[in-house]
């Protein structure tokens, strides 16, 4: 799982492109774990993580599942921006007027996860998205619920690898940089 570059404002569900800087990261982020073509690479529709994954070599699908958690009337604004209406507010314990709730980001995060254990029989699966959404897939993965996605950390231009101790999902790597 690999997430996109950095965004400019912390609640923006990304579209827009991003900085050298963030892709230079990106790029090295690019190796391939087993060294082993994947059975299933998807991304985010959101043209930051399709760079992404056309800057690691990739060629995914497209799926709108992976996109970013859809903050709603909260689009664009910044925590401290909401919590000055909403002391306290977070993604992962408030809900997002007009966005989406815990309960359908865990519905979209279980289907794309699904999809992915039936992929893995036959090799790696790759998923390049955004940082909540990709917290929300590592959680599901180890079966919490979704918003203990909180305890995770999930850098821009990270890469994080999800696997089995026979049949328990468990978290190989998290949050991987690459080396400058």
């Amino acid at each position: 799982m690999v997430a996109d570059g950095p965004a400019h404002r912390p609640h923006r569900r990304p579209a827009h492109r991003t900085r050298p800087r963030s892709r230079q990261a990106r790029r090295a982020a690019a190796h391939r774990p087993r060294g082993r073509a994947p059975a299933l690479v998807l991304s985010s529709p959101r043209s930051r993580a399709r760079d992404t994954a056309e800057l690691a070599g990739l060629t995914p699908g497209v799926d709108e599942r992976l996109a970013e958690w859809d903050y709603g009337d909260y689009e664009g604004r910044t925590t401290p921006e909401i919590r000055e209406t909403v002391p306290g507010w977070t993604v992962w314990t408030h809900p997002c007027p007009g966005g989406e709730t815990a309960g359908e980001v865990t519905a979209r995060a279980d289907a794309v996860l699904a999809e992915v254990r039936a992929a893995t029989a036959d090799g790696d699966a790759v998923l390049v998205g955004h940082g909540h959404f990709s917290r929300v897939l590592i959680a599901r993965w180890v079966q919490l619920p979704a918003v203990e996605g909180v305890r995770f950390a999930m850098d821009a231009a990270a890469l994080s690898v999800l696997g089995h101790e026979r049949e328990a999902p468990r978290i190989d790597h998290l949050n991987l940089q690459a080396a400058p």
